[in-house]
């Protein structure tokens, strides 16, 4: 099993969707190594589900249940999407600032890649998020 990270503005769709909805398509990404990020998911891998901009946080554990196809909002070009489904909300938010306070997750993508919508989490680092969030999967 992999692990990532994916982002959402909160405003455009919050954590709290995706659980009602039950499954989302994860698309839009317009970024090469995101787009490759995606590419490399496999069912059932896990990911971090953070809210970007306001909140700026990890809120979510989701899943992978649809492995990359086209992005039906890419027409002509060479885009993919994931489905995701909800898999657990963090008990409690697990801040930027409490990110970048951690000594083990100093090197984690969401501090030294900060831009990219879609990166890889170690396990090590995926279990630490779950302990700050005093949550389990």
């Amino acid at each position: 099993m992999a692990y990532w990270l994916i982002k959402s503005e909160p405003y455009k769709y919050p954590f709290s969707k995706l659980a009602s909805d039950g499954i989302a398509v994860w698309d839009g990404v317009r970024n090469f190594e995101a787009r490759n990020n995606l590419r490399a998911m496999k069912v059932g891998d896990l990911a971090l589900y953070y809210h970007s901009n306001e909140g700026k946080a990890v809120v979510g554990v989701a899943r992978v249940k649809r492995e990359a196809y086209p992005d039906p909002t890419a027409k002509g070009e060479d885009w993919s999407v994931v489905d995701f489904e909800p898999v657990k909300a963090l008990r409690e938010p697990v801040t930027l600032e409490a990110v970048r306070a951690s000594a083990k997750l100093a090197d984690m993508a969401l501090i030294k890649r900060s831009r990219l919508s879609v990166t890889p989490v170690t396990a090590a680092e995926f279990k630490e998020v779950l302990a700050l969030g005093k949550t389990k999967v």
